[in-house]
């Protein structure tokens, strides 16, 4: 198999060392081509990236001059449109370490057999073993084979995956979707690669899942390809993972500014876009409710309201003067604010209209907004392909919920960047 393994980092030399030797100790008989980008560090990758590519004919690598950081959003989609050159890539991570076999897998999944070759749409996942520096998960792996390079214990890990892999004749698979992902770049290309309004990061990648998942690429993880993360060498963390004195791992409160200010409006831009928060099974298959026309009428209001409200719908009705907050959001939205904030006097236009006392919104019925479309698709079968009659109501909590026009559904607009 031919792949290109894509691996953007910004000051990760030390482990972006260890992720490349490890692909070139266990790529096996696959030809892997390592594509780097470096965003702007300041730590020497720059010279490394020029010495590794006089010895490596299959190493590539773009560099970001700065000053500001490009992020993975950008740099990802840079790597495979401009530098890949196999069919078949793979975002990997800087702090990753692919253990023997890995591509092996990937291969059996993205092929099949000559008996059963694989013909659909295809993305392979492999198992992400972990240090417990979050929360358990049925996805993963927890165990403590550590956290940085000098202590990862290598023999123990190989020890691990031989013991686990006999259990079975054959590993098993599951549907979820994370980092490290192989796909086809042309799957990648026909969505518009990643969506811009996520950039430098964060919810770029539950993005781009639900629509490779609208657009019918089907999700496979792996259980008999691994590799070892050590997760938290990003931009998130100021100063990668710790030891407390009992020998215990934490990550609490450490996020830097930075990394929080720009997870906040990743977050909001995500819901303007879907109507709804991150949603995925247990083993993070994209779980993605209905996008509906939606326009709220709140009585009322003010500019705390504004801000809290604003990212769910289509379209605010106000009764104040909300400018303050339009201008300032405006500004940091790839959303027009402006026209998604309107006067309560203005005619309304939306599919679906959700009226309310500003005054009685509470953060217990709050649930109700941020659960909007799944109530809505269980409210409103289809009575035909046309949807139901214009002027049907209901009321639910404080809210009134009116048919305004036909009612769609938008989501599969949603699935080319």
């Amino acid at each position: 198999m031919n792949i290109s393994l894509i691996i953007p980092s910004r000051n990760n030399l030390k482990y972006l060392k260890w992720a490349y030797d490890s692909i070139r100790q266990n790529q096996g008989d696959h030809e892997v081509q390592i594509c780097i980008a470096d965003d702007y560090s300041t730590d020497g990758t720059w010279a490394w990236c020029c010495e590794t590519e006089r010895k490596d004919s299959n190493f590539e690598w773009i560099r970001n001059e700065g000053p500001n950081r490009l992020g993975l959003v950008i740099l990802n989609d840079r790597l495979v449109n401009e530098v890949a050159t196999n069919d078949i890539c793979m975002v990997f991570h800087a702090d990753m370490y692919l253990c023997p076999g890995a591509l092996d897998a990937i291969e059996k999944h993205m092929y099949g057999t000559p008996e059963e070759p694989v013909v659909e749409s295809r993305i392979v996942s492999l198992t992400r073993i972990e240090p417990p520096l979050h929360p358990p998960g049925p996805e993963k792996i927890l165990m403590d084979f550590g956290i940085e390079p000098e202590e990862f214990k290598e023999k123990e890990l190989l020890q691990y995956i031989e013991d686990r892999l006999g259990q079975f004749d054959e590993g098993p698979t599951t549907e979820g979707i994370f980092a490290p992902w192989a796909f086809y770049k042309s799957d990648f290309q026909e969505i518009g690669g990643h969506d811009p309004i996520f950039a430098p990061q964060s919810k770029e990648d539950t993005d781009i899942f639900n629509r490779f998942h609208l657009n019918g690429v089907e999700f496979v993880q792996t259980w008999e390809g691994f590799v070892y993360h050590m997760t938290c060498r990003g931009s998130r963390f100021a100063d990668g993972a710790k030891r407390n004195p009992d020998g215990q791992v934490f990550m609490k409160n450490r996020e830097t500014d930075e990394w929080l200010t720009q997870n906040q409006k990743a977050t909001k831009e995500f819901i303007r876009k879907w109507g709804h928060f991150c949603k995925h099974d247990h083993f993070m298959k994209p779980i993605i409710p209905p996008k509906y026309d939606v326009g709220f009428i709140v009585h009322n209001s003010n500019d705390n309201l504004l801000k809290v409200l604003e990212p769910w719908c289509t379209n605010i009705y106000i009764d104040h003067n909300g400018t303050g907050y339009v201008m300032a959001e405006d500004k940091i939205s790839s959303f027009d604010i402006v026209k998604r904030v309107r006067d309560i006097n203005e005619e309304k236009h939306n599919d679906i209209l959700v009226e309310f006392d500003g005054h009685q919104l509470t953060d217990i019925n709050f649930g109700y907004v941020q659960n909007l479309s799944e109530i809505l698709d269980a409210n409103f079968p289809r009575i035909d392909a046309l949807g139901l009659t214009i002027g049907e109501e209901f009321e639910l909590d404080i809210f009134k919920i009116k048919v305004n026009n036909t009612i769609k559904t938008y989501e599969k607009e949603l699935i080319k960047s």
